[in-house]
């Protein structure tokens, strides 16, 4: 789990990758959103991201691209609601662990 620096009150909070898929990810939306900071990690590996709000507060992970081919199952899942370590492709889940590891810090 990252550890990241609140921007409204300072305090340390934990966060997971994970997160930027889920509808109710990072506090449902109330807590600093760091679907950029999962995207960007994507990004810099070469893949091309897109990133969308979720209602009124949130922003997931919409699309994740290689080679012009989606990596993010349009059948057989719940978008925003199962867990994208059961869809997504095993290389991207070792480059997200392996960027944002569980006691690493990130500064957004």
């Amino acid at each position: 789990m990252p550890k990241t620096i609140c921007h409204t009150c300072g305090s340390d909070f934990d966060w997971t990758c994970d997160e930027a898929f889920n509808k109710f990810g990072f506090g449902d939306g109330d807590r600093e959103i760091m679907t950029e900071d999962v995207a960007d990690v994507l990004r810099a590996a070469g893949y091309v991201v897109k990133t969308e709000p979720w209602g009124l507060h949130n922003i997931t992970i919409a699309s994740i691209l290689k080679d012009g081919l989606e990596q993010i199952p349009t059948e057989g899942i719940t978008f925003g609601y199962d867990n994208p370590r059961s869809y997504l492709p095993p290389d991207i889940i070792a480059l997200l662990d392996r960027r944002l590891p569980e006691h690493g810090e990130v500064v957004s």
